[in-house]
């Protein structure tokens, strides 16, 4: 049995035995608890492939129904998934990204290579005003990603003063006026580079520590009027000792969050189908999915010992799946399909960063459409709704919930002698008194019983959500958009205190217990 302790509520978990399993139950609410920040319930879009155009941004002369050139078919399903920001323009592209080449008349500004990916020409007709109005429609947070690979602290400065300051106080915000937009968007979150380590200047932790305080030094005033809030480029998985070189030379008032990027990747020479995946595959992928547990701990260790006021959030700002692009189409557009094994690293994930809420305040699923494990894919007119989507969407009741941390022992899924803990789960309660629990099972073949035992919260009443299929490769194609969707869930049961269900192979269920 693998034990996953996150102390108060306790779940008995029987599965995989001929005998019942007891475990001593009890419910009793923290009152220290944390918030689960719904800005963990983040996204991302780069200028990679059709996340851009194609995806998000269609010109406004085209045939599909739009606002300024942006789809309202995927405005409309972003807002019903209620995103709570949205990083934008990179990623790697952020690195070369200049932000003056995307203002002002479409027909005058320049385009460039975009060497990233695919070597596509980029026009720049999706820039700044496109994309925060663009936020203003999805009612979103921006999240702006700066160029530090490639830019200055100037470039940085203009920016934020061009996106944030009131028309007349100096060029930048005169200069946004003169385009149309006279009041300022007041963007909040600023990532100050991207994979320093990589793709963002193949830096040394130590270089980058230097550069960052350079670049946050600029960003606004001796007591931050602006309420800019500056997040570092973080980590690869585990690479620690890049968080330890940051959180210990980068004075506080200059760090607002550090970044943490993973990707459930099994061999990044040979990443294998989104969709025609054996066993091995989807059990070698679910290891690397809960690796995240491991990495969060750990990375928020480090920071505990340089901030134990927990001043420097966690923000992991880039997860997710990565596969092989689906056939015939370009190597650089990283277009994936989506399954119900991109459901279970969705699932888990979540319900990881919600466990940590105490430090971790944001994450960012890589990314929203056409991209990676996207929630969104298009072809032309034609939109659909991944598993992920509807995993986001069944997820969204924990948006700036109070954590109610658990406690249990979980079976084990167990294949060609290894094996991970089957069963995840995370809990919260709403300002409505509303109690909502997250399970999922990832075994690929058993089913396990879960027992609750929340007789301390007085609850009265019961409903569920279900998303499960028949096979761990199906997903939705636009011949067939439903055919991975939710439906009700009325399996579980609410007894003298004790919520009991089973939860079938590769399944997520989100129950709803009110008072």
């Amino acid at each position: 049995m693998h034990k996953i302790f996150y102390p108060t509520l306790l779940l008995l978990l029987l599965g995989g035995t001929s005998f019942a399993q007891t475990v001593t139950m009890r419910a009793a609410p923290q009152d220290d608890a944390p918030t689960i920040s719904r800005h963990i319930y983040g996204h991302f879009a780069e200028h990679l492939g059709r996340c851009i155009y194609g995806g998000f941004y269609v010109g406004d002369t085209s045939n599909i129904p739009n606002r300024e050139g942006v789809r309202l078919d995927v405005v409309e399903a972003l807002r019903d998934l209620k995103i709570p920001n949205l990083r934008w323009p990179g990623g790697c592209f952020a690195d070369t990204y200049h932000w003056k080449d995307g203002i002002g008349p479409k027909e005058d500004r320049p385009s460039i290579l975009n060497v990233w990916w695919g070597n596509v020409k980029e026009d720049n007709s999706f820039g700044t005003n496109e994309f925060l109005n663009m936020c203003e429609l999805l009612d979103t947070e921006p999240y702006l990603s700066a160029n530090v690979g490639s830019g200055t602290p100037q470039e940085f400065a203009d920016w934020i003063k061009y996106t944030n300051h009131p028309a007349g106080t100096s060029p930048m915000p005169s200069l946004r006026a003169e385009y149309g937009r006279e009041e300022p968007w007041k963007v909040k979150y600023w990532g100050i580079g991207n994979e320093a380590w990589g793709c963002g200047g193949n830096m040394r932790p130590e270089y980058y520590a230097d550069l960052y305080r350079r670049f946050a030094t600029y960003a606004s005033d001796w007591n931050n009027t602006d309420g800019i809030y500056k997040i570092a480029s973080g980590a690869s998985g585990g690479d620690y000792n890049w968080t330890k070189v940051l959180m210990e030379n980068i004075p506080k008032n200059l760090i607002d969050a550090i970044a943490l990027h993973h990707y459930s990747v099994i061999d990044w020479g040979n990443k294998g189908s989104a969709k025609e995946f054996t066993e091995d595959q989807y059990f070698a992928t679910m290891a690397e999915a809960l690796k995240m547990e491991e990495f969060v701990a750990k990375h928020v260790a480090i920071m505990d010992e340089f901030d134990p006021e927990k001043k420097v959030d966690l923000f992991v700002d880039e997860w997710g799946g990565w596969y092989d692009v689906e056939p015939g189409t370009n190597e650089g557009f990283l277009y994936q399909q989506n399954t119900m094994r991109d459901a279970m690293i969705a699932g888990t994930t979540l319900n990881i960063f919600n466990n940590h809420a105490d430090r971790v305040k944001m994450a960012n699923l890589a990314q929203a459409v056409n991209v990676l494990q996207a929630v969104i894919l298009t072809e032309g007119e034609k939109m659909l709704l991944t598993p992920t989507y509807h995993v986001m969407k069944m997820y969204a009741v924990h948006h700036d919930a109070t954590l109610i941390p658990l406690e249990f022992e979980s079976p084990t899924y167990t294949h060609d002698g290894e094996s991970l803990p089957a069963i995840s789960a995370s809990a919260s309660r709403d300002s409505s008194g509303n109690v909502h629990i997250s399970l999922v099972n990832i075994d690929a073949s058993k089913a396990h019983t879960v027992e609750l035992d929340v007789a301390a919260l007085n609850l009265g009443s019961l409903t569920g959500e279900i998303l499960t299929s028949a096979a761990l490769q199906d997903h939705n194609t636009f011949e067939r958009p439903d055919h991975v969707k939710t439906a009700p869930f009325t399996g579980a049961t609410l007894q003298n205190g004790k919520i009991s269900l089973e939860l079938a192979p590769f399944t997520l269920v989100v129950l709803k217990a009110g008072e």
